[in-house]
Protein backbone atom coordinates (compact mmCIF):
# COMPACT_ATOMS: atom_id res chain seq x y z
CA UNK A 1 0.00 0.00 0.00
CA UNK A 2 1.39 3.41 -0.95
CA UNK A 3 1.96 5.80 1.95
CA UNK A 4 -0.79 8.42 2.08
CA UNK A 5 0.87 11.83 2.39
CA UNK A 6 -2.25 13.95 1.96
CA UNK A 7 -6.01 13.72 1.46
CA UNK A 8 -8.33 15.86 -0.65
CA UNK A 9 -11.07 17.70 1.26
CA UNK A 10 -14.07 19.60 -0.04
CA UNK A 11 -13.79 23.15 1.30
CA UNK A 12 -15.12 26.63 0.71
CA UNK A 13 -12.63 29.16 -0.63
CA UNK A 14 -12.95 32.73 0.61
CA UNK A 15 -12.49 35.60 -1.83
CA UNK A 16 -13.14 39.32 -1.69
CA UNK A 17 -13.68 41.79 -4.49
CA UNK A 18 -15.21 45.26 -4.52
CA UNK A 19 -15.65 45.02 -0.72
CA UNK A 20 -17.88 41.94 -1.12
CA UNK A 21 -16.97 38.50 0.25
CA UNK A 22 -17.77 35.26 -1.53
CA UNK A 23 -17.50 31.53 -0.80
CA UNK A 24 -16.73 29.13 -3.63
CA UNK A 25 -16.76 25.35 -3.51
CA UNK A 26 -13.36 23.75 -4.24
CA UNK A 27 -11.05 20.98 -3.06
CA UNK A 28 -7.91 21.37 -0.96
CA UNK A 29 -5.05 18.99 -0.20
CA UNK A 30 -4.52 18.46 3.54
CA UNK A 31 -1.40 16.88 5.03
CA UNK A 32 -1.89 13.57 6.84
CA UNK A 33 -0.84 12.79 10.40
CA UNK A 34 -0.50 9.34 11.92
CA UNK A 35 0.32 8.08 15.38
CA UNK A 36 3.25 5.76 14.74
CA UNK A 37 3.90 3.17 17.44
CA UNK A 38 7.44 1.95 18.05
CA UNK A 39 7.29 -1.50 19.61
CA UNK A 40 10.61 -2.74 20.98
CA UNK A 41 11.09 -6.30 22.22
CA UNK A 42 7.34 -6.80 22.37
CA UNK A 43 6.49 -3.65 24.33
CA UNK A 44 5.34 -0.27 23.07
CA UNK A 45 8.11 2.23 23.71
CA UNK A 46 6.66 5.41 22.27
CA UNK A 47 4.03 6.84 19.95
CA UNK A 48 5.14 9.52 17.47
CA UNK A 49 2.79 11.85 15.64
CA UNK A 50 4.29 12.12 12.18
CA UNK A 51 3.88 12.14 8.43
CA UNK A 52 3.03 8.76 6.96
CA UNK A 53 6.40 7.96 5.35
CA UNK A 54 9.90 6.58 6.18
CA UNK A 55 8.46 4.75 9.18
CA UNK A 56 11.36 2.34 9.76
CA UNK A 57 13.92 5.11 9.30
CA UNK A 58 12.07 7.28 11.81
CA UNK A 59 12.05 4.47 14.37
CA UNK A 60 15.75 3.72 13.90
CA UNK A 61 16.69 7.40 14.09
CA UNK A 62 14.58 7.91 17.19
CA UNK A 63 16.22 4.97 18.97
CA UNK A 64 19.65 6.28 18.01
CA UNK A 65 18.86 9.84 19.12
CA UNK A 66 17.55 8.50 22.43
CA UNK A 67 20.72 6.46 22.97
CA UNK A 68 18.94 3.09 22.88
CA UNK A 69 21.06 1.90 19.93
CA UNK A 70 24.47 2.96 18.64
CA UNK A 71 24.44 1.21 15.26
CA UNK A 72 22.01 -0.56 12.96
CA UNK A 73 23.75 -3.80 13.95
CA UNK A 74 22.12 -3.43 17.38
CA UNK A 75 18.80 -4.29 15.69
CA UNK A 76 18.13 -7.97 15.03
CA UNK A 77 14.86 -7.43 13.19
CA UNK A 78 12.69 -4.50 12.07
CA UNK A 79 9.34 -4.58 10.28
CA UNK A 80 6.53 -2.12 9.60
CA UNK A 81 2.92 -3.17 10.17
CA UNK A 82 0.84 -0.78 8.05
CA UNK A 83 -2.46 -1.94 9.57
CA UNK A 84 -1.28 -1.07 13.10
CA UNK A 85 0.84 1.93 12.07
CA UNK A 86 3.60 0.28 14.08
CA UNK A 87 7.31 -0.35 13.60
CA UNK A 88 8.16 -3.60 15.36
CA UNK A 89 11.78 -3.98 16.44
CA UNK A 90 13.74 -6.73 18.11
CA UNK A 91 17.05 -5.68 19.63
CA UNK A 92 20.14 -7.73 20.40
CA UNK A 93 19.84 -9.53 23.72
CA UNK A 94 22.50 -7.39 25.41
CA UNK A 95 20.56 -4.14 24.82
CA UNK A 96 17.96 -3.10 27.37
CA UNK A 97 15.36 -0.35 27.27
CA UNK A 98 14.70 1.85 30.28
CA UNK A 99 11.01 1.38 31.00
CA UNK A 100 10.88 4.70 32.87
CA UNK A 101 11.28 6.44 29.51
CA UNK A 102 8.73 4.37 27.61
CA UNK A 103 5.04 4.69 26.76
CA UNK A 104 5.31 8.32 25.81
CA UNK A 105 3.40 10.17 23.16
CA UNK A 106 5.48 12.79 21.36
CA UNK A 107 3.57 15.45 19.48
CA UNK A 108 4.32 16.86 16.08
CA UNK A 109 5.12 20.18 17.80
CA UNK A 110 8.21 18.93 19.62
CA UNK A 111 6.34 18.35 22.85
CA UNK A 112 9.26 16.86 24.81
CA UNK A 113 11.22 20.12 24.86
CA UNK A 114 14.44 19.02 26.54
CA UNK A 115 16.30 21.84 28.27
CA UNK A 116 19.39 19.81 29.11
CA UNK A 117 21.11 16.55 28.29
CA UNK A 118 20.25 13.72 30.65
CA UNK A 119 23.33 13.25 32.90
CA UNK A 120 22.95 9.48 32.52
CA UNK A 121 23.44 9.85 28.76
CA UNK A 122 26.20 12.47 28.64
CA UNK A 123 28.74 9.87 27.49
CA UNK A 124 26.78 9.59 24.23
CA UNK A 125 27.55 13.22 23.31
CA UNK A 126 31.03 14.30 22.28
CA UNK A 127 32.75 17.68 22.11
CA UNK A 128 32.88 18.52 18.42
CA UNK A 129 36.36 19.29 17.02
CA UNK A 130 36.81 22.69 15.41
CA UNK A 131 39.67 21.93 13.01
CA UNK A 132 37.43 21.66 9.93
CA UNK A 133 36.31 24.76 8.03
CA UNK A 134 33.03 25.30 6.18
CA UNK A 135 32.57 27.94 3.48
CA UNK A 136 30.10 30.63 4.50
CA UNK A 137 29.38 31.26 0.81
CA UNK A 138 28.44 27.61 0.40
CA UNK A 139 26.18 27.73 3.46
CA UNK A 140 24.30 30.76 2.12
CA UNK A 141 23.97 29.27 -1.37
CA UNK A 142 22.79 25.86 -0.13
CA UNK A 143 20.25 27.51 2.21
CA UNK A 144 18.73 29.41 -0.74
CA UNK A 145 18.30 26.18 -2.70
CA UNK A 146 17.06 24.29 0.36
CA UNK A 147 14.26 26.77 1.05
CA UNK A 148 12.93 26.21 -2.50
CA UNK A 149 13.24 22.42 -2.51
CA UNK A 150 10.46 21.30 -0.16
CA UNK A 151 8.10 19.63 -2.65
CA UNK A 152 5.46 18.58 -0.10
CA UNK A 153 5.38 22.10 1.35
CA UNK A 154 4.96 23.62 -2.11
CA UNK A 155 2.25 21.12 -3.05
CA UNK A 156 0.33 20.76 0.22
CA UNK A 157 1.93 22.80 3.02
CA UNK A 158 1.95 21.88 6.68
CA UNK A 159 5.47 20.40 6.92
CA UNK A 160 8.94 21.30 8.13
CA UNK A 161 12.05 20.26 6.22
CA UNK A 162 15.63 19.36 7.10
CA UNK A 163 18.58 18.90 4.73
CA UNK A 164 21.62 16.81 5.55
CA UNK A 165 24.32 18.27 3.33
CA UNK A 166 27.64 16.65 2.44
CA UNK A 167 29.33 17.53 -0.87
CA UNK A 168 29.00 13.88 -1.93
CA UNK A 169 25.71 12.94 -0.25
CA UNK A 170 22.50 14.84 0.55
CA UNK A 171 19.25 13.86 2.26
CA UNK A 172 16.16 16.07 2.26
CA UNK A 173 13.30 15.07 4.53
CA UNK A 174 9.94 16.64 5.27
CA UNK A 175 7.56 15.95 8.15
CA UNK A 176 4.94 17.66 10.30
CA UNK A 177 7.50 17.66 13.14
CA UNK A 178 11.05 19.02 12.89
CA UNK A 179 12.30 16.38 15.33
CA UNK A 180 10.86 13.65 13.08
CA UNK A 181 12.86 15.03 10.13
CA UNK A 182 16.06 14.74 12.15
CA UNK A 183 15.30 11.21 13.28
CA UNK A 184 14.38 10.10 9.76
CA UNK A 185 17.64 11.47 8.39
CA UNK A 186 19.56 9.70 11.16
CA UNK A 187 17.71 6.48 10.34
CA UNK A 188 18.49 6.82 6.64
CA UNK A 189 22.19 7.32 7.45
CA UNK A 190 22.12 4.29 9.74
CA UNK A 191 20.53 2.07 7.07
CA UNK A 192 22.96 3.31 4.41
CA UNK A 193 25.97 2.89 6.72
CA UNK A 194 26.89 6.56 6.21
CA UNK A 195 26.97 7.92 9.75
CA UNK A 196 30.68 8.50 9.17
CA UNK A 197 29.74 11.46 6.93
CA UNK A 198 28.13 13.38 9.80
CA UNK A 199 31.34 15.00 11.17
CA UNK A 200 31.98 16.69 7.80
CA UNK A 201 28.37 17.68 7.03
CA UNK A 202 25.94 20.53 7.63
CA UNK A 203 22.30 20.39 8.73
CA UNK A 204 19.84 22.93 7.31
CA UNK A 205 16.49 23.43 9.07
CA UNK A 206 13.38 25.32 7.98
CA UNK A 207 12.10 26.03 11.50
CA UNK A 208 13.34 27.12 14.91
CA UNK A 209 16.06 25.31 16.84
CA UNK A 210 14.88 24.15 20.26
CA UNK A 211 17.07 22.34 22.78
CA UNK A 212 15.51 19.03 21.71
CA UNK A 213 16.54 19.65 18.11
CA UNK A 214 20.02 20.56 19.31
CA UNK A 215 20.42 17.28 21.22
CA UNK A 216 19.58 15.37 18.03
CA UNK A 217 22.20 17.31 16.04
CA UNK A 218 24.79 16.73 18.77
CA UNK A 219 24.01 13.03 18.99
CA UNK A 220 24.41 12.76 15.21
CA UNK A 221 27.72 14.62 15.45
CA UNK A 222 27.14 17.18 12.71
CA UNK A 223 29.26 20.27 13.54
CA UNK A 224 27.20 22.96 11.76
CA UNK A 225 23.48 23.64 12.14
CA UNK A 226 21.78 26.31 10.05
CA UNK A 227 18.22 27.55 10.52
CA UNK A 228 15.96 29.91 8.65
CA UNK A 229 14.44 30.80 12.02
CA UNK A 230 15.57 31.39 15.59
CA UNK A 231 17.34 29.21 18.13
CA UNK A 232 16.23 29.16 21.75
CA UNK A 233 18.54 30.17 24.59
CA UNK A 234 18.82 26.54 25.74
CA UNK A 235 19.85 25.48 22.23
CA UNK A 236 22.52 28.18 22.11
CA UNK A 237 23.94 27.10 25.47
CA UNK A 238 24.16 23.49 24.30
CA UNK A 239 25.84 24.59 21.05
CA UNK A 240 28.41 26.57 23.01
CA UNK A 241 28.96 23.72 25.47
CA UNK A 242 29.68 21.14 22.75
CA UNK A 243 31.38 23.40 20.16
CA UNK A 244 28.65 23.26 17.53
CA UNK A 245 28.48 26.13 15.03
CA UNK A 246 24.94 27.48 15.13
CA UNK A 247 23.50 29.91 12.59
CA UNK A 248 20.01 31.40 12.71
CA UNK A 249 17.78 33.67 10.62
CA UNK A 250 19.78 32.69 7.53
CA UNK A 251 17.80 34.20 4.68
CA UNK A 252 19.16 35.54 1.42
CA UNK A 253 22.58 37.05 2.06
CA UNK A 254 22.12 37.58 5.79
CA UNK A 255 22.03 35.67 9.06
CA UNK A 256 23.46 35.45 12.58
CA UNK A 257 26.17 33.24 14.11
CA UNK A 258 25.40 32.23 17.71
CA UNK A 259 28.35 29.95 18.48
CA UNK A 260 31.73 28.70 17.24
CA UNK A 261 32.35 31.13 14.33
CA UNK A 262 35.90 29.75 14.00
CA UNK A 263 34.56 26.96 11.75
CA UNK A 264 33.37 29.42 9.13
CA UNK A 265 35.64 30.28 6.20
CA UNK A 266 34.95 33.73 4.76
Amino acid sequence: MEDLIYEDYDVLEISKADNACALTETSKKVITEISLKIIVNGEELVSLLCLNQCQEELALGFLYSEGVINAVSDVMEITYNEMMFAVIIRLNQDISVNRQESLRSITSGCGKCYTYINPLKQNQYSMLPTNQRFSLNTILDVMKEFLLSSEIFKDVGGVHSVLFYHPDYQILNEDIGRHNCFDKITGILLKADRLNLAPSSILFVSGRISSEIMTKALRLGTPVLVSRSTPTTSAIRLAQQYNLTLLGYVRGERGFVYSCPERLAL
